[in-house]
């Protein structure tokens, strides 16, 4: 069976560390035969971030900076690939969210440099969903994917994060903008809950909408 029509080409999902980001782009994907555009979890200066290794945090911030822009350029000079839906686990500006969290002050105007030189040629979603949660839930998750990197991540941090997510988002105005409170959903174990979204979705979505289940 045909999926049914999507109003969207590119949509890109967002939020911080354990929110459940890449399970739902590949649910979508499989349900809309849609292209998966993730981004690479290998960054070989994580380990030592997490670590807490002094400057390591500016390479961290240009290694994953470089690495999605060139994924967001090569993705667009196949264009091709949209006449598919898109569907990315992040927007290119979490870049700057993480970089105000993790640089010094003259460490973050070198990375804004560089971010400004870029992000004109990145490639804007048609919609944005923001999943957001609390710690208690983005920490769990964390914990039962069980990435050896990630094991000493401290739950000060998720907070830090959480709440520069939530104040970003609080003030976005770029696209379409779905919020997802993801501490009462669970798509991967509960059909409704997808399908409910899927239904959502299958209509325009005009400025910041909230998702609320119907359950």
């Amino acid at each position: 069976m045909a999926p049914d029509p999507f109003p969207f080409r590119y949509l890109a999902v967002d939020g911080p560390i354990g929110v459940g980001k890449t399970t739902l782009v590949e649910m979508l994907a499989a349900r809309y035969e849609g292209v998966k555009m993730l981004e690479d979890a290998e960054n070989p200066f994580l380990p030592e971030f997490y670590q807490d290794r002094p400057g390591v945090g500016f390479q961290t911030e240009i290694y994953f900076l470089l690495t999605r822009y060139k994924q967001q350029i090569d993705t667009v000079q196949q264009q091709e690939l949209f006449q598919r839906l898109l569907l990315a686990d992040y927007t290119f500006p979490k870049n700057r969210i993480f970089a105000y969290l993790n640089l010094a002050d003259d460490e973050l105007a070198l990375f804004d440099k560089l971010f400004q030189l870029l992000e004109p040629q990145v490639p804007t979603p048609d919609l944005v969903l923001y999943l957001t949660a609390d710690v208690e839930t983005c920490m769990a998750r964390i914990k039962k994917r069980s990435r050896s990197y990630e094991k000493q991540m401290a739950s000060e941090y998720i907070a830090q994060l959480l709440d520069a997510y939530n104040h970003y988002f609080y003030h976005y105005s770029s696209t379409p903008l779905l919020v997802l409170d993801t501490r009462y959903l669970d798509f991967e174990n509960r059909p409704e809950d997808f399908e409910e979204l899927v239904h959502q979705l299958e209509r325009p979505i005009k400025g910041t909408e909230y998702f609320v289940p119907t359950r």
